[in-house]
């Protein structure tokens, strides 16, 4: 069974992780753009765990500072990729901000609904 994919707020913005928003790559980015970039992170994210694998502190260092880059160049960090003045809320708890309604109606439509037995009464 495969677990479903994490839900995109409505504007695109962000997807939620354990009830936490983190910032989507900016989709306005070119295709070949954004396979060279999504190349580039996974190329360090392999570096990174080689490094930790074999505590080479100088690898660690330069993988992460790739990673970051990359993950500029995506637009989930840096500045926002956005123009209309919203604030970002990357990594802020969803129930803290304003998509707290949406996260709260999405969060209860995927639970799954627990069957409750026929009432009982005492004779």
């Amino acid at each position: 069974m495969t677990k479903p994919p994490p839900p995109v707020t409505p504007d695109g913005r962000y997807l939620v992780v354990r009830g936490r928003l983190w910032r989507r790559s900016n989709p306005n980015l070119k295709p070949a753009d954004r396979h060279l970039l999504v190349d580039a992170l996974m190329a360090a994210r392999r570096d990174v765990r080689q490094a930790l694998s074999s505590a080479d502190t100088v690898l660690l260092k330069n993988a992460r500072q790739r990673v970051s880059d990359a993950k500029i160049g995506l637009g989930e960090r840096g500045p926002a990729w956005w123009s209309d003045g919203a604030p970002d809320l990357n990594r802020h708890m969803a129930r803290n901000t304003p998509y707290a309604a949406w996260f709260s109606d999405v969060s209860n439509a995927s639970q799954p609904n627990e069957s409750v037995g026929p009432a009982r009464t005492q004779v």
